[in-house]
């Protein structure tokens, strides 16, 4: 499957792509700024995210949460996420809303400084906090998205750090402190839109000219520190997390190429060998033979910066130990690490990686999404339209030669989350350091 893509860029910088499908009556508008929490400075993290939340507090002709409203009394749905390295905002409208979804987002870019106010500040950190409280404090094994990568990556490297920031560091953001962030990051020039469905190329083009053409350039934003890292970790790290959860659960990551090099196809391959689906060895080995796991997948980060990293997460059945489950995983990880994989299996990997693409490539949403993100992170939207041909060469061999290299026990971190003896060991405890099970001594 093939999508078609035009694109050209804005004189002020903002990169465009459109891709026309009249399949349905929707249009996605996509917009994708090249700031995450990587570019936060010590001190002030978590401001990628709140950034994500004040921008839909309205700006200089849209009032607090009316963006909002706008879309949705137009029969349209909207949203945005942060992560590492970028943050989006997305629409999905009916296609006479086009318009409407671009003069929107292009108000905000240009003009939300005007209509920022200390309370606005104070409301959006205060639900910032309440999320965190929520999704990563007081939820079961939430603490991972923070933990993980500070294990994974050294302290000084942007990806260390919690993406979602720290109490401390939330509080002590200003009103001058967020003007800041907006005018260095929130700039044309290190944006991407990308216009996905049912419209005209011609008006679609006029229409972003008109609403996006008349905003400034940035005056440019400060490097990222060095991202490259070697290729394994050098040694086995291993925490352990009593936390108030009922079963054990094993997060083992591994460092692994880079999102976009020839190399990162075949960790993906092997990551889906390991993990997607029902015919996946931790399925077929963990959870129905041995009855080991009650869930089990594999997946990568899908980073292009620096290092990816390849993510195994294993839940354990009821009266399964830690110990036991991080054994078992360790042993099928040892065995494709030792005897490689099959033809069949990598086929079936392919399969299933063609099958997700070519799913999210019908979506309006999903494709304008896929566009923003080659465009943002390789400046090439059309490499989307690359990607069967990528996961289609990787051979069984590359696999598990893969495997062999980069499997090893000194590119391991394990993350282990335990049930708490007593209420007050969770949360507040110190995570302890151990040594890794089957580590050589």
């Amino acid at each position: 499957m093939r999508v078609p893509i035009v694109t050209f860029r804005l004189a002020n910088g903002l990169a465009v792509t459109l891709s026309e499908d009249h399949t349905a009556p929707i249009v996605a508008v996509n917009l994708w700024y090249h700031v995450g929490s990587a570019n936060e400075r010590p001190g002030r993290t978590g401001f990628a995210h709140l950034f994500e939340h004040m921008l839909f507090q309205g700006s200089a002709h849209v009032g607090a949460n009316e963006h909002f409203e706008i879309v949705q009394r137009a029969g349209g749905t909207l949203n945005g996420s942060t992560w590492l390295d970028r943050t989006n905002y997305f629409e999905t409208v009916p296609s006479n809303q086009l318009a409407t979804a671009l003069w929107l987002e292009a108000d905000r870019m240009g003009q939300l400084l005007p209509a920022m106010t200390q309370q606005k500040l104070d409301t959006q950190r205060d639900v910032v906090k309440n999320e965190r409280r929520w999704s990563v404090d007081n939820q079961p094994y939430g603490t991972w998205w923070e933990r993980l990568p500070a294990l994974a990556f050294p302290g000084e490297h942007p990806f260390h750090h919690s993406l979602i920031g720290s109490m401390e560091d939330l509080s002590e953001a200003s009103l001058e402190d967020i003007a800041q962030f907006f005018a260095t990051y929130y700039t044309p020039d290190n944006a991407v839109l990308s216009i996905a469905g049912d419209f005209e190329p011609a008006e679609a083009r006029a229409l972003v000219e008109q609403s996006f053409g008349p905003i400034p350039r940035g005056t440019g934003k400060p490097p990222l520190p060095p991202m490259d890292l070697p290729a394994h970790f050098g040694k086995w790290e291993r925490q352990v997390v009593p936390d108030a959860v009922m079963l054990p659960r094993l997060f083992l990551a591994f460092r692994s190429p880079v999102f976009g090099s020839d190399a990162h196809y075949v960790a993906s391959v092997l990551a889906a060998i390991l993990g997607t689906g029902k015919g996946s060895r931790f399925q077929r080995a963990l959870v129905r033979e041995r009855e080991i796991a009650s869930e089990a997948s594999a997946f990568t980060f899908d980073l292009a910066k620096g290092t990816d990293l390849l993510i195994a997460d294993v839940t354990a059945r009821p009266g399964v130990s830690a110990e036991t489950l991080e054994a078992e995983v360790v042993r099928e990880i040892d065995r494709v690490r030792h005897e490689g994989v099959t033809d069949g299996e990598v086929q079936r990997a392919v399969a299933l990686l063609e099958t997700a693409l070519v799913s999210s490539l019908q979506s309006a949403g999903d494709r304008a999404d896929k566009l923003s993100m080659f465009a943002t992170y390789f400046g090439d939207p059309g490499l989307v339209n690359e990607q069967m041909e990528c996961y289609q060469r990787v051979t069984s061999a590359q696999v598990s030669q893969l495997a062999r290299e980069m499997l090893g026990e000194d590119n391991r971190v394990s993350l282990v989350y335990v049930p708490a003896e007593r209420p007050d060991d969770s949360r507040s405890a110190q995570a302890e350091v151990g040594e890794p099970v089957g580590a050589e001594r």
